[in-house]
């Protein structure tokens, strides 16, 4: 559901609903029913909303499954060979740093490679 997917952004961003209402220049009851599906977010709103959230007005409006993938391994599967990639919306700082995390890994990694091959001799 879309609007779920609203306030959990914006509770993974520590901004309250009132922040949320200023934003839209509402009271935090608009923004309240707003955010809980009983009142329509205009277009204008969600490009606001998205703004203050750092993502793209798709990034908020995305399905809970963002399509289907083929997979060979049956673990994943359901029974048709594929599998729904599930978007858990994570954001881009901590993609940051886990991708640094990776590349330093893999630089650890090649190093003691050698020297395994160095004691090796």
């Amino acid at each position: 559901m879309i609007q779920e997917k609203l306030r959990n952004l914006r509770k993974q961003k520590n901004m309250s609903q009132e922040t949320m209402a200023k934003i839209l220049s509402t009271d935090t009851s608009s923004y309240s029913r707003k955010e809980n599906g009983k009142s329509k977010i205009h277009d204008d709103e969600w490009e606001k909303l998205a703004k203050a959230l750092e993502v793209s007005v798709d990034d908020i409006k995305e399905s809970e499954f963002s399509g289907i993938v083929h997979n060979d391994n049956s673990t994943f599967n359901d029974n048709s060979g594929n599998y729904y990639n599930q978007n858990f919306n994570i954001p881009n700082s901590i993609i940051d740093n886990l991708q640094d995390y990776i590349k330093l890994l893999k630089e650890q990694n090649e190093f003691l490679k050698k020297e395994l091959e160095n004691f090796k001799k």
